[in-house]
This record gives structure tokens, sequence and C-alpha cells, in this order.
């Protein structure tokens, strides 16, 4: 990294011009991003205290949880921050440290996303073959896969990145982003935006096509069986499929959002840093608290025990 360069402080120009939404904004940052955290951790307490869901999907669950949780504070408290400050700006160190763990939350929550319609997939289309296909064993060799080859790819971008010469240090965008970066640097470069859209591909479409084509199974078999198991499966699978539409919304957006010129309406960079950063952490936890009976079930049982002792 050019040392002369690493010292020039990047400057984000967009919140001197907010006016009064500053307050608001950061009134509903920072509702949005502590709630999400403490339910996010409420549920990943939940199941780690409770041994009958120490299975699969509950430990998927928690990783996707503390994934959420990840993303949420790699950003919220630094825009926070930078909304109560007269001069927000942050180093070029600090911005490729967010752009990495931003590129790490958001393949994450795919992989993860995917890795439980699998579950799904293997638990409704072949029972009898569940507990020797998906044993924790498996389990945690695929999390440790998909962690590593994240982390891997997304430290070679921060890597690209950070080679860069940069002849501009003011951005019109809420956060930092390899693309942001890049736009500063003083030649054009198409590597990194080539990698980048490489890499929302292999994290976004791939498993987009591995659910649609998991859901595809799961609807041929259960379209078989009685009212009943169709019923029961279901509810099974509901949050998944809710939680999972959101994000790759919220992630579409985010793609397009970020190819486009500095030049967005402000509205749009708040609305695509909350859908992407804010919502799905606070609201993947909420969908599986409600519809999955047996995390209620687990609830109500830790808040009847405590209340007895």
């Amino acid at each position: 990294m050019n040392s002369s360069v690493s010292t020039v402080p990047i400057i984000f120009t967009i919140y001197s011009s907010l006016g009064l939404y500053n307050f608001a904004l950061v009134i509903c940052i920072l509702v949005f991003y502590i709630s999400g955290l403490c339910i996010n951790l409420i549920l990943v307490l939940v199941i780690c205290m409770e041994s009958r869901l120490h299975r699969p999907m509950y430990v998927l669950l928690v990783n996707l949880a503390l994934s959420g949780v990840i993303g949420s504070s790699s950003v919220c408290p630094n825009i926070i921050i930078h909304l109560l400050v007269n001069r927000q700006e942050s180093s070029l160190e600090g911005c490729l440290i967010q752009v990495f763990f931003t590129n790490v939350y958001g393949g994450c929550i795919f992989c993860i996303l995917t890795l439980m319609a699998y579950d799904r997939y293997v638990s409704i289309c072949k029972p009898l073959l569940y507990h020797s296909i998906m044993t924790p064993a498996k389990v945690k060799l695929m999390l440790l896969m998909v962690y590593f080859i994240l982390s891997s790819s997304s430290a070679v971008q921060v890597c690209l990145t950070s080679r860069l010469r940069l002849c501009r240090h003011t951005v019109d965008k809420l956060l930092c982003d390899s693309l942001v970066i890049a736009n500063l640097s003083c030649r054009k470069t198409t590597l990194i935006s080539v990698y980048g859209l490489c890499c929302a591909i292999c994290v976004i479409i791939f498993p987009c096509f591995l659910v649609i084509l998991s859901y595809v199974h799961i609807f041929m078999v259960i379209l078989k069986t009685s009212n009943e198991a169709q019923k029961k499966a279901m509810q099974t699978c509901t949050p998944h499929i809710i939680s999972f539409i959101n994000f790759s919304v919220a992630s579409f957006f985010g793609v397009i959002y970020n190819r486009l010129t500095n030049e967005v309406p402000k509205a749009v960079n708040i609305f695509t840093f909350v859908n992407f950063f804010v919502i799905p952490p606070l609201l993947n936890p909420i969908i599986y608290g409600i519809k999955m009976q047996e995390i209620r079930q687990s609830i109500n049982k830790i808040m009847r025990d405590k209340t007895i002792q």
C-alpha cells in the first residue's frame, strides 16, 4: 500500500447534506441496530442453552444470527458516529477493514441460507438418510469451508483495492465499498469491478440456483404427501423462504446501487444501506422466533424456569 496515500483520510460528503434528517436517521439506525443485536444474541443464547436444539438446522441458524451481528456491527456504529460529529472521515485502512467485513457478511448470509435450504431438502426428501448426511462433523466442515472461502476472496479484494493510488478523497455514500475506493483512484481499473462482480455472482446467483433447485425437489415431494404433512413441511420452510427472498432482493438492489455513479438520490443511499445492513439482521431472528415452534417453546421454558427460580 502506498504510505502517502494511506495517511490521507476519505471524507464522506453525504452526511453534511442530510441536514435535519441527521437526528432522525441516528435514532432510526440506533433503535434498529440495538434491537437486532439483542434479538440475535437472545436467539443464539436460547439455542446454546437448549440441548434439544443442538441440531444442524439450529447450528446454521446460530451462524446466520452471528453473521447478521457482524454485518450490522461493521457499519452501524461508524455511521452513527458520522451522523453525530461535524467531520465525517475515515482512514483508508478503516475503509478497507469495513470492505472486508461487509463482503464476508453478505456472502455468509447467502451461503448459510443455502446450507439451510439443503438441510430442509435432506430432511423432507431423504428423511431416512438425514442423520447420516447432516452429521455435526459435516455441518462444521461446510461452515468452515464457507468462512474460509469468503474470508479469502474478501481478503483478495481488499488487497487489490489497497494497491490503488488515490487522487480523490471524497465520496457521496454512507459507507466504504471496494468500488467506492476504486472510483477515487488516479486511473481507471476494471480488475476490481470485474473481480467484485464475479464474487457477487458466486455468492448470489449460484446460491439462488441451489436454493431454487432444493425447493423444486421439496415441493415435488410434499405435493405427493397428505395435507397434514404438507402443512408441517411448509411451517419449517416458510421462515427460510421469507428470509432468503428478503435478502436476495436487498442484495440485488445493493449490487445495482454499487455500480451506479455517485450521483444518486440521498434517499436511495439510505434505503439501500438500511435494506441490506439493518433490516435482515433484525428480521431474520424475528421470523424464526415467531415461525419455529421449537424456538418459541424453548424461550417460554427458559422464561418459566427463570421465573420459578
